[in-house]
């Protein structure tokens, strides 16, 4: 018996215990409402303490003492390793269009960064589907493009979008499943913007840096105030 199932059977005993005496005393005061509360006092407290006394010092300090959450237990914090470990832990990956989307977009944009680096940048991707200010699914982000070009270079470099290292295919894709299935996005601060050190875009000095991930700087927009 574990000791949260032991510690609850005896506090619903002692409970009951308690429950007993009480009711005993609420009926005595409903047969005798001119009887003054005082007057079973000594009698109630005598009870209690025989009926304690026939509950072992083992078992009472069971009572008395909370129960010890086991490690399986304790409340995760969400926190995530994004190593080897924990990329091995994870299934084999697949999905529908928007995963499809989602792991060519790490594969072909960060699959030299390494595993933290890859989720961070599907941080950004997923970030982006829940702003109002860009495409509501991963499809559409990953291959958003205007006049100026594309949101992400690989979708229109002019170069065919095959996957020549099947390795790199499969971390990318364990990693766009993780992410798209709820891990949580603590790498970037809610950035919807990356770029790398050598080139140096023009609204990177509008917007807020929240982090430098491998070879990749992060950026989020800057709050809209009434006043801007």
């Amino acid at each position: 018996m574990s000791v949260l199932k032991c510690w609850t059977g005896s506090a619903v005993l002692l409970l009951a215990l308690a429950g007993g005496l009480h009711a005993e005393m609420t009926v005595s005061q409903s047969n005798d409402p001119t009887a003054a509360l005082g007057m079973n006092l000594t009698a109630l407290l005598g009870q209690e303490k025989a009926a304690l006394g026939a509950v072992s010092a083992s078992r009472l300090s069971k009572i008395v003492t909370p129960p010890t959450a086991k490690p399986s237990e304790a409340k995760s914090t969400g926190d995530i390793a994004y190593d080897s470990a924990w990329l091995s832990n994870l299934p084999s990956a697949k999905g529908g269009p928007e995963f499809e989307c989602l792991a060519t977009a790490l594969y072909f944009e960060a699959r030299g960064e390494g595993i933290k680096g890859q989720a961070a940048v599907a941080e950004v991707i997923l970030n982006r589907v829940e702003s109002p200010t860009f495409p509501k699914t991963i499809c559409g982000v990953v291959n958003q493009g205007n006049s100026r070009g594309c949101q992400f270079s690989f979708t229109c470099d002019g170069r065919p979008e095959n996957i020549g290292d099947r390795g790199a295919w499969t971390v990318a894709g364990k990693i766009a499943r993780a992410m798209i299935d709820g891990a949580p996005r603590r790498l970037t601060d809610g950035a919807t913007y990356f770029h790398t050190p050598a080139v140096r875009p023009s609204w990177a000095k509008r917007f807020e840096k929240t982090t430098k991930i491998g070879r990749h700087i992060f950026y989020r927009a800057p709050l809209q105030t009434a006043m801007n």
